[in-house]
């Protein structure tokens, strides 16, 4: 399977955008870890390609919430109200979202928002795939339940 790393753009931006809310500063860790990818061909598989992205792109993340004061955080969660709900239109869905834990919210997204395959998340969270499709199950389990529907994603 070939990935063309330029269709992988926008979801790397999305994954960004949802882990720190702030669409310029998305867009700068998006640029980042492409950057990064493309400094480093040594690490180019062709079937490692998209989850390579994902960590250097989570790994910015995390080091940008190291960065940011706790009080700084909270102003910049309300920049990106408009993308948030752009991404998350549902307002009952995003409601039962946030309720979600942070890891919880992010691996659900990464698969039906990303549409980011299992063995991929799966070796991000350093987790067998079964592990990774009980956990998903349970989560839309819960999310059904929370929602009142039967077919949910």
């Amino acid at each position: 399977m070939s990935l063309d790393i330029n269709e992988q753009y926008d979801k790397i931006y999305r994954y960004c955008f949802l882990r720190v809310r702030h669409k310029e500063t998305a867009e700068d860790l998006t640029q980042e870890t492409f950057l990064r990818y493309l400094e480093h061909p040594q690490y180019h598989s062709e079937d490692k390609t998209l989850q390579l992205l994902y960590t250097i792109a989570g790994n910015l993340c995390t080091d940008e919430f190291r960065k940011i004061k706790l009080s700084e955080l909270s102003e910049t969660a309300s920049d990106g109200k408009d993308m948030e709900d752009n991404i998350l239109s549902d307002v009952q869905l995003k409601q039962v979202l946030d309720s979600l834990s942070d890891e919880d919210r992010e691996i659900v997204l990464l698969r039906f928002v990303n549409e980011v395959p299992v063995n991929v998340i799966a070796k991000l969270y350093n987790i067998s795939r079964f592990a990774l499709n009980r956990r998903l199950n349970r989560i839309l389990g819960s999310l059904r339940e929370h929602l009142g529907k039967e077919e949910l994603i």
